[in-house]
């Protein structure tokens, strides 16, 4: 029998029940024990599941109130400094680490965030500190493994590896020495011998960062690491999991390593097939084969994946695989069967974390009593008539769509004025102070505001009385922005549910869940768009909302946009079309929208992309070719049609940017809103040194942390901006929108940041 393995399952729920649980506890309606008690309910919740769908190899530790690297951190006890010493709890402790904390005199940042490879979760950022060393500081790996047990599963504990924690660490040269490793490899050790006492006979390791490019130094590194590890793991065998890409560089070492099974993704990581025909797979070890897409959406279509699979025995000495997920199916929701209000003429052909586990299976059914021949088997021709039917599948299809990028020629790329000719026009026309304030577009979507979207959606209140109430709420927003004292103001975005999904429903060839959450980041959910068919703007959708605003003000209200990468790269995209021609279509969709809104007298325009980096390859090799070419060309398709005058501003977060600046260079945008809290400027730096030459707002605050920073912390943050950049081309800004902080938060912190910035001034006039 072939068996299945899970790399990791969806944290928050079937319905978001941990993010529930979680706001409650941060919001003191329940317990500490009723908090780690429901938290316990939903992992045995899902370990039972996974044994019901006949999984074999079930993953326990994928778990995390907020973040597995976090947990990582932990359980290596490397906790910085800072927070070691401000004698807090332990679940204080944690939480102070993954969102600030501010009680009395103690006042903590967040440590930093970033993105987890090329996916939109969000993962905290290790520190190794000088001098740096490791002991076990965590149970909860043995914790999980024996809950698991007491439910009645036998799980494999699932462990992010030494060698992807030490990579995505910031650290200082030199700071991996031969100790260090000792030391990490000695718990690791530890782990597996407690395990081991328990029973467990098999850990996972994960190892995405093995799909990176890497050094020399870095294979030595995995080398000296696993070396030491697995020559003290005991009986526990040990799983090498990678995913998100192929083991190239590593494939050789990886292979003669005492590892019991080795995991591979074949939907991201097309060069393993490779792999495996130059130095077949050892005959000793065991083939995870990662044939069920974790990232995305649809229906695994068997017509391609069983051949692969007879591809992928070929090249195993003992001809055996199991069956595996090419990623965790943290990425995806939770479950279809809770979407009835999608007509079953789509939803038949989506495939969630639920679903995938029912693809594993079948799967390996079909394997096991087919003997190739697959297409006289039942679960083969009912897979592949669903595969036929979408192909089909007329109704998104727009001719219109199609031409309009066929059609499209160089000079629709471009502003066609020089920057410095347009900036100096902008200047003119808005007549802003040195280091304009501004935020970077939502404020908080408060329970009233979401009870006026639910209600409209509903029917619950007329068309008439939802424009009433959210022209209310924007009418307030406008007058507190300018009783705080910004300069340029936002309209608030109270009619968006999410910067991606508000725009997807607005446009054609897209599709919508009702429970289809997926976690970014601790508590925060996103619900991605499907893209099924063609993309086109019926209608203008901001225009309305952002001349009312401008009306109930003389400042500048900022028109705000989502980028057309950004809306792909935050949706599930189809398979059937290129990704540059998805996004091509996207962009001439948000183009329309940025015309109009030039033609309603709005004069700064922000097209965010949040997630421009997201989906860069992580192969280097293929970054301008297989991405940055198309998607920097997105970008400017869709802001390029307004006049010199009229401000193209742009907002990026949370991903590393020094490696592409070139390509953020080249957007052309004439200002640049940019993450910097957390990661203490050093984006400025780069900017610097790659003659950065636009306009510039770098985040003097993490707006996902609930502290209120102090006015002085942020005179000293502007202060250092200046002393890094021309005052004239500096814009005072949070990190992100405000969306999911409260008033009580917001209002003060952006009181402060705008007294900072006139302190800042004065300074400068002096």
């Amino acid at each position: 029998m072939i068996r299945t393995s899970v790399i990791g399952f969806p944290r928050i729920g079937e319905k978001r029940e941990l993010k529930q649980a979680t706001e409650d506890y941060f919001a003191g309606k329940i317990t500490h024990e009723s908090f780690y008690s429901r938290a316990a309910q939903l992992r045995k919740s899902h370990w039972l599941l996974q044994k019901e769908k006949g999984i074999d190899l079930i993953p326990s530790n994928d778990f995390s109130l907020y973040d597995g690297m976090l947990d990582t951190i932990i359980m290596l006890n490397a906790v910085p400094k800072r927070y070691r010493e401000a004698g807090l709890r332990d679940d204080e402790l944690y939480f102070a680490m993954a969102k600030g904390f501010q009680k009395g005199k103690t006042d903590l940042k967040a440590m930093d965030m970033k993105k987890w490879f090329n996916t939109n979760y969000h993962y905290i950022v290790p520190e190794i500190e000088k001098g740096a060393e490791f002991s076990l500081g965590s149970d909860k790996v043995f914790t999980e493994y024996a809950e698991s047990l007491a439910s009645g599963v036998r799980t494999k504990p699932v462990i992010i590896g030494p060698f992807t924690f030490l990579r995505l660490s910031r650290k200082e040269p030199g700071t991996i020495d031969k100790r260090l490793v000792t030391s990490a490899a000695a718990v690791y050790a530890e782990v597996f011998r407690t395990l081991s006492s328990l029973r467990c006979d098999l850990v996972q390791m994960d190892e995405p960062a093995l799909v990176l490019d890497l050094t020399e130094d870095d294979v030595s590194l995995f080398d000296a690491l696993y070396r030491q590890i697995l020559r003290a793991k005991g009986p526990v065998k040990v799983l090498l999991q990678t995913y998100f890409g192929d083991i190239r560089d590593v494939w050789k070492a990886a292979a003669r390593l005492d590892f019991d099974l080795i995991g591979l993704d074949f939907i991201e990581g097309a060069r393993n097939i490779g792999l495996l025909k130059q130095s077949p797979f050892p005959m000793e070890k065991q083939l995870v084969a990662g044939v069920v897409n974790g990232k995305n959406v649809w229906v695994n279509d068997f017509g391609r994946t069983l051949p692969l699979l007879d591809e992928i025995k070929k090249n195993v000495a003992s001809g055996e695989i199991i069956i595996g997920t090419s990623c965790s199916l943290l990425h995806v929701p939770y479950s279809t069967r809770h979407e009835t209000a999608l007509p079953e003429q789509y939803r038949r052909h989506l495939a969630f974390a639920e679903e995938k586990l029912d693809e594993q299976k079948s799967i390996a059914s079909i394997l096991d009593r087919s003997s190739g021949d697959y297409a006289s088997d039942p679960d083969f021709r009912e897979n592949q008539a669903i595969i036929k039917e979408k192909k089909d599948l007329k109704e998104f299809y727009s001719q219109e769509a199609r031409d309009r990028v066929a059609s499209l020629g160089e000079r629709d790329f471009s502003r066609g004025a020089e920057f410095h000719d347009r900036i100096t026009r902008q200047r003119r026309s808005l007549d802003l102070p040195a280091l304009p304030t501004t935020t970077i577009g939502s404020f908080p979507q408060t329970a009233d505001v979401r009870k006026i979207r639910s209600d409209y959606r509903k029917e619950a209140i007329t068309g008439e009385q939802y424009e009433a109430a959210i022209k209310d709420k924007i009418k307030g927003v406008i007058a507190l922005q300018e009783e705080i004292g910004l300069d340029v103001l936002v309209h608030g975005e109270f009619e968006r549910n999410d910067m991606v999904e508000y725009f997807g429903e607005n446009l054609s060839g897209f599709l919508f869940t009702e429970n289809g959450w997926v976690q970014s980041y601790g508590t925060r959910g996103v619900k991605p768009p499907v893209i099924f068919g063609d993309v086109t703007r019926p209608r203008p959708i901001t225009v309305p909302w952002i001349a009312y605003a401008q009306g109930l003000t003389a400042k500048p209200v900022k028109g705000m946009l989502t980028g057309p990468v950004t809306i792909l790269n935050w949706s599930f995209p189809r398979e059937d079309l290129s990704l540059k021609e998805i996004a091509f279509q996207i962009a001439l969709a948000i183009r329309d929208e940025v015309a109009d809104l030039e033609n309603a007298g709005i004069k700064i325009i922000q097209v965010d992309e949040a997630a421009l980096r997201e989906k860069l390859p992580l192969r280097k090799e293929n970054w301008q070719k297989d991405y940055l070419d198309w998607a920097i060309k997105a970008f400017r398709l869709a802001s390029s049609p307004v006049r010199p005058e009229t401000q193209i501003q742009t907002h990026m977060c949370y991903s590393e940017f020094s490696d592409i600046m070139e390509s953020i260079k080249d957007m052309d945008a004439d200002v640049l809103l940019i993450e910097a809290a957390r990661s203490d400027f050093s984006v400025l730096d780069s900017l610097r040194v790659h003659s950065y030459d636009k306009d510039v707002g770098p985040g003097v605050y993490d707006i996902h942390s609930p502290r209120v920073p102090g006015e002085e912390e942020m005179t000293g943050m502007i202060s250092l901006m200046t002393g890094k950049f021309d005052a004239r081309s500096l814009w005072v800004n949070p990190d992100c929108g405000l969306k999911t902080r409260t008033f009580e938060e917001t209002v003060p912190s952006l009181a402060n940041m705008v007294k900072a910035a006139k302190r800042v001034r004065e300074m400068i006039v002096r």
